[in-house]
């Protein structure tokens, strides 16, 4: 596999691409999608995991909101990956992953994920290379153990928007009211580091890319969700999946 030199990708649409047509698509695979998800849940025999990363204002939230907000809530779960608590810092680093790895029928969202461990740790030096070397073989024993033996199709997304984006995201939370409550000081520090955190990023592509990466170009958000929303509308498509019939 050719190595992701994120520097090369560009984090905006293709400019032969009309944002109106576009969103039109997105509207309509949306629609699709409460279907296709209804049909996950009545069969129950497959389930799908959804890995969302991206640097600090990369539109995780929005992405989320505006690609799954419509579906059924009984067969969508989200769940956000903060600092580990203490418990959780007592355990390996997956103990908290597995615990709300999607069951049959569900598509579960992570927001940031189980990559923090082998991101974050190794730019703030928390974690060493030979550390993060094991840990990556472990997410990738993780992962196909969910895809193998529990029918889980994983979907992993990184959301690849610009420093100059990211910055005029982080502004609009400093001085929009609506958005002041994202706030977060650390923020600007975090994006001091993007360097560092480029490398990281690029290493856990090479490392683990089975499933492969989705590199989402996340300047423009009408792009970033009409991404997201294709692939897991083809995804489910290629499932073939069928309601069951009464029960005897």
């Amino acid at each position: 596999m050719k190595a992701i030199q994120l520097s090369s990708i560009s984090t905006r649409a293709p400019k032969s691409l009309n944002k109106e047509k576009t969103k039109a698509k997105t509207a309509a695979i949306l629609a699709e999608l409460d279907e296709l998800q209804n049909l996950l849940y009545a069969e129950s025999k497959h389930s799908v995991l959804i890995v969302i990363q991206g640097m600090d204002a990369s539109g995780k939230d929005g992405a989320i909101r505006n690609v799954f907000g419509k579906l059924n809530p009984q067969g969508v779960r989200v769940h956000s990956f903060k600092a580990p608590s203490t418990l959780e810092q007592s355990h390996d680093f997956l103990w908290r992953v597995h615990s709300v790895a999607p069951p049959k029928g569900m598509i579960q969202i992570f927001n940031r994920s189980h990559y923090e461990d082998v991101l974050i740790t190794r730019v703030h030096r928390l974690c060493t290379d030979e550390v993060a070397k094991k840990r990556m073989k472990a997410i990738n024993d993780f992962e196909q153990l969910l895809m193998q033996h529990n029918n889980t199709h994983i979907l992993k997304f990184y959301l690849h928007v610009s420093p100059e984006e990211q910055q005029k995201r982080l502004q609009e939370r400093i001085h929009l009211p609506n958005k002041q409550w994202k706030y977060n000081e650390r923020d600007f520090e975090e994006a001091k580091l993007w360097s560092q955190y480029m490398k990281m990023y690029e290493d856990v592509f090479r490392t683990c890319n089975q499933p492969p990466w989705t590199i989402t170009p996340s300047d423009q958000n009408w792009y970033k969700e009409y991404i997201i929303a294709s692939q897991l509308r083809d995804k489910l498509v290629d499932l073939k999946m069928q309601y069951p019939g009464l029960k005897k």
